[in-house]
């Protein structure tokens, strides 16, 4: 058994910056004209190798439970629509945490779990090759490295791999030496079930108030690092403001 966790709980708040509160939209399905030229619907089409995909809500869940109940019948049962309570008082981490939770509420021991935070657009060639690796995946971009707004994937002395996140934006400092620093992809593959349930259990005991990175690296470090392959993404972008909208769109366009 295959499955996907997209999470899309987050506020949009530099998506509806400006923008008059009955306009404001959620940047998971946001469109100007065809409903299928959204964010949510390009990454379910990449998922829809999966036997199940599970959608993480929170802000605006009415909205996206509408916009899903649309989509055409062979998307719409694959998904798992799940509601994170805590998504406006917690990181982002809860979200990951309750997706995992759903799915081995279900499913004991999937065969392997991708896991994409919803606001991303990846190109369909990286994203089919981590799809068809056989081992865990971390992926990494090609855009620059800063301390402000990137997760750094890099891996230390001793051959493990680590991520780095400021969830204050401020400045990064990583006290490891290291062998290779990385702009995180954030997606990611896992092909032990028992480790993962393991390291989703451990991040709700530890510091449920954290990051997605705490279940990952406590998976990370459960496994040993030639167990995982290291796959570029050759076009990605953060969806964060309707320019970055725009310009994803424009990529759309041009692989119609």
């Amino acid at each position: 058994m295959k499955a996907a966790i997209i999470t899309i709980a987050g506020i949009s708040s530099r998506f509806n910056e400006g923008i008059p509160e009955n306009e404001k939209r959620h940047k998971i399905i946001y469109y100007e004209n065809d409903p299928y030229d959204s964010l949510l619907y390009h990454l379910l089409q990449k998922c829809m190798y999966a036997d199940k995909i599970i959608l993480v809500g929170g802000n605006k869940y009415d909205d996206v439970k509408e916009y899903c109940n649309a989509l055409p019948a062979q998307m719409r049962e694959k998904i798992i629509l799940v509601f994170n309570e805590h998504y406006a008082d917690l990181a982002s981490g809860y979200s990951l945490y309750v997706g995992l939770d759903e799915l081995f509420k279900r499913y004991e021991q999937p065969d392997e779990v991708l896991f994409v935070e919803g606001d991303l657009d990846i190109d369909e060639k990286s994203f089919e090759r981590v799809v068809s690796s056989e081992k865990n995946v971390l992926t990494y971009s090609y855009e620059p490295i800063y301390a402000n707004k990137a997760v750094v994937l890099y891996k230390d002395g001793e051959g493990c791999y680590k991520y780095a996140f400021n969830s204050s934006h401020g400045l990064l400092k990583i006290d490891d030496a290291f062998s290779v620093i990385l702009n995180s992809g954030q997606l990611w593959k896992f092909t032990d079930a028992k480790k993962l349930k393991e390291a989703n259990e451990k991040f709700y005991e530890q510091d449920k108030a954290g990051t997605n990175l705490l279940i990952i690296q406590n998976y990370i470090n459960s496994c040993e690092s030639s167990t995982f392959e290291l796959l570029p993404l050759e076009r990605w972008t953060n969806c964060n403001t309707r320019a970055d909208y725009k310009k994803i769109l424009s990529y759309w366009e041009d692989e119609k």
